[in-house]
């Protein structure tokens, strides 16, 4: 069933609010996500960010730091 998962809730942030939590937790406590295509990620991404292409993001999400917040864009 995993149609269902299109209706579950996002939880969006506006960038003010993503830049504050970026700020907050010094020292790469949180994981930058880019979900766009690598040549996308070529032209420019923010500093520190992890590229993980969204057609990948189900077969590599045991990449991904448990223990920190991920902001994806």
């Amino acid at each position: 069933m995993k149609w269902m998962q299109f209706f579950t809730p996002v939880f969006s942030i506006t960038w003010e609010e993503a830049e504050s939590m970026v700020a907050g937790n010094p020292g790469g406590d949180v994981l930058l996500l880019d979900v766009r295509q690598p040549n996308e990620y070529a032209g420019g991404h923010l500093p520190g960010a992890k590229l993980l292409p969204l057609g990948d993001l189900e077969r590599r999400i045991p990449e991904l730091a448990g223990d920190k917040p991920i902001i994806i864009y």
